[in-house]
C-alpha cells in the first residue's frame, strides 16, 4: 500500500475548517491522509496520554511515523535530561506502547544529524540503536552524504539490509556535504519510507542566515517534480511492501497540497478515513 501525507498536523490550515481548536486538528486531519509524522517525539519524549489520544483520534487503518527524540540521534544540545541512555531509550519506548498495542507505529524515524558522518564509531552507534529498538520497526535518516560516498554507498545499503533498517530515501536540495543525495534502494521487503524536503537550495544550508527555519522548507513542487516521484515510487514497489510517503515542504504551506496532487496523480482513492467535517458558515 502506498501512504501519502505531511509531517505533523498543526501547521496545514488548508486542510481545517476555520475555528478548529488545536486539540481537533488530527481527528480532522485523518479525514485526508492515512499517515503523519509525529515530530513533536522528536523535541521530547511524549506522555503516554498524548499517544493514546492520537490513536483514539484516529481510524483503525490510520499509520504514525514517530520521530525518536533528539537525544537518540545526538541533536541534543549538553546533557539528555537521563541518567544514562538506557533509560532515555527506555522511556522513549514505553512512551510508543499505546501506538504499538493498536497496531497504528508505521515505524520509528532515526534522522541523524549534518555532522553524523560514516565512521566506525558512529556504525557501532546505529547497531546499538538497532539493539535498543529490538522488534519495532525503525527508519534510518542520513544528513552526511558520507554515507553515500561511492566507496561507502553499497557498503551502507548493505549494512541497512542486514540490520532490519528501513531506508528512509529523501528528495532534498543538493548543497554539499549536509545534503544527500535520492537513493532509489529499498532495503526493507516490507516498509519503505520517502520524505520529501524540497529543492530551496539557498536556504538548506544557511543555519546562521535569517529567518532561516522558516525558510528552508520553503519550496512548492511542481507538476513535473511530482511526475518524477510517482515514477519513483512505481519502481520502488517492486521491492517492498508499503510505501510511506511524506511531504515536509511546509514553509510556505505548500506540503498538503502537493500531497494531495501526488495522491491524485497516483490515482488513489483512500477508504476507510476519518468522516470529513463540513465548515458551513
Amino acid at each position: 500500500m502506498i501512504y501519502i501525507g505531511v509531517t505533523g498536523w498543526g501547521e496545514h490550515d488548508t486542510l481545517y475548517r476555520k475555528g478548529i481548536v488545536a486539540k481537533d486538528k488530527l481527528q480532522e486531519y485523518s479525514a485526508h491522509f492515512p499517515t503523519v509524522e509525529v515530530d513533536t517525539s522528536f523535541y521530547a519524549i511524549q506522555p503516554e496520554r498524548n499517544i493514546e489520544k492520537w490513536v483514539c483520534d484516529t481510524p483503525s487503518g490510520f499509520r504514525f511515523v514517530v520521530k525518536a527524540y533528539q537525544g537518540m540521534t545526538g541533536h541534543q544540545r549538553g546533557d539528555i535530561p537521563f541518567a544514562t541512555k538506557e533509560e532515555m531509550f527506555k522511556a522513549f519506548i514505553l512512551s510508543l506502547d499505546p501506538c504499538i498495542k493498536s497496531g497504528k507505529l508505521a515505524m520509528v524515524l532515526f534522522q541523524f544529524p549534518p555532522w553524523f558522518d560514516c565512521t566506525k564509531e558512529n556504525v557501532a552507534y546505529l547497531r546499538y540503536c538497532r539493539e535498543r529498538m529490538a522488534g519495532i520497526p525503525i527508519a534510518l535518516e542520513f544528513r552526511n552524504q558520507s554515507w553515500f560516498y561511492p566507496q561507502y554507498k553499497n557498503r551502507t545499503l548493505q549494512f541497512m539490509e542486514e540490520e532490519g533498517w528501513i531506508h528512509s530515501i529523501c528528495d532534498e536540495p543538493q548543497a554539499g556535504l549536509g545534503s544527500i543525495p535520492t537513493v532509489l534502494h529499498a532495503t526493507n521487503k516490507e516498509k519503505t519510507l520517502v520524505r520529501l524536503h524540497g529543492r530551496n537550495v539557498g536556504a538548506w544550508m544557511q543555519p546562521n542566515g535569517k529567518n532561516w527555519r522558516e525558510v528552508r522548507y520553503l519550496y512548492r513542487y511542481n507538476e513535473m517534480e511530482l511526475l518524477e516521484w510517482k515514477k519513483y515510487i512505481l519502481k520502488l514497489q517492486e521491492s517492498t511492501k508499503d510505501i510511506y510517503i511524506l511531504f515536509n515542504n511546509n514553509s510556505g504551506g505548500d506540503a498538503a497540497e502537493n500531497a494531495k496532487q501526488l495522491i491524485e496523480k497516483m490515482q488513489i482513492e483512500y477508504t476507510g478515513l476519518a468522516a470529513r467535517q463540513l465548515d458551513l458558515f
